[in-house]
């Protein structure tokens, strides 16, 4: 199994450029380890406590169950991942069965900021974004997806958005392999990235020494 881990501040494009790499790769031969799924289990809290929970700071994340679980699928193994609501800040019952395919990929903000994580993955990959275009987005997606108001994403963000990214996110960039600007609109890197990715999956790759 091939493991690449992507990270990347909030509203990156992370994802975009995860699901992209997915789509352009034969079916079941890939498969994605969000790692908003692993945020804590909080579910003896009230939603008011929980949604006083800073999610950009690494102690908000079940690193026990995520690197278990990515060690269990390099071992064959097939897991139960966890899923996620934003809504109510919190795991939900329902798991999602994942078995053990020929690449992985760890998408997340915090993915390259615990070292144990890092040292099971093959390819570490930042994608970064200027922090007006990562602001854009987060007011977009959070007004949309979570129900918040652009006061709520404006203050979350001075807060502890930004804060958070310099302390713990934007250092992870000196650990990645590869940088890709522009996020998910960079289809240049991406297409490297997928046959980078192909070759990998027919036995053919070789050594990756560039910057996207």
């Amino acid at each position: 199994m091939y493991v690449i881990g992507i990270a990347g501040g909030t509203g990156s494009g992370k994802t975009t450029v995860a699901k992209k790499i997915i789509d352009s790769l034969p079916v079941n031969e890939v498969t994605l380890i969000p790692q908003d799924s692993y945020y804590i289990d909080a579910t003896e809290m009230t939603l008011e406590e929980r949604r006083k929970i800073n999610f950009d700071h690494p102690s908000a994340f079940d690193w026990p169950l995520l690197i278990g679980q990515v060690k269990a699928l390099k071992a064959g193994k097939a897991i139960e991942q966890p899923t996620y609501s934003y809504l109510e800040c919190n795991r939900l019952k329902e798991t999602l069965h994942i078995e053990p395919q020929k690449v992985t990929l760890i998408e997340g903000i915090m993915a390259l900021a615990n070292k144990e994580l890092r040292e099971l993955m093959d390819l570490k990959i930042f994608v970064d974004a200027d922090p007006d275009e990562r602001l854009i987005r987060v007011i977009e997606r959070d007004i949309i997806e979570r129900g918040r108001t652009v006061k709520m994403v404006m203050d979350r963000y001075r807060n502890i958005l930004k804060p958070m990214h310099l302390e713990f996110i934007e250092p992870t960039k000196r650990y990645a392999d590869l940088i890709i600007p522009q996020g998910g609109e960079n289809e240049k890197a991406i297409e490297i990235m997928r046959t980078y990715i192909l070759h990998h999956i027919s036995g053919q790759t070789g050594a990756v020494s560039y910057r996207l």
